[in-house]
């Protein structure tokens, strides 16, 4: 499963502070459909994503009936972008072929 979106960039105030990128409820839809095959624990599903020419792997988080790409410092500071900025992200769930 291969998904487009653009996301503004969110900052995380949590206990460990992190920064995500929403993935749109209808995708969310998506993959909660395949979610028990993909997941590997916690709900969270590993991806490979790819902001601009930066291509990276992470675990989507479920929250709020979808789900938050996390974005590491160094996919941040590659790609040029910070908080509220809006990112086109191209992701497709690991373990699927071409990922």
């Amino acid at each position: 499963m291969r998904f487009r979106f653009e996301a503004p960039i969110v900052h995380w105030r949590g206990p460990a502070p992190f920064y995500f990128a929403a993935v749109p409820e209808e995708i969310g839809a998506e993959i909660r459909q395949v979610a028990k095959f993909v997941s590997y624990g916690w709900g969270v599903i590993p991806v490979t994503a790819r902001i601009g020419e930066v291509r990276f792997t992470t675990s989507l988080f479920p929250r709020q009936g979808s789900y938050l790409l996390p974005l590491k410092d160094a996919v941040r500071n590659q790609t040029g972008r910070s908080e509220g900025e809006r990112v086109a992200v191209e992701m497709q769930l690991a373990g699927e072929p071409g990922a």
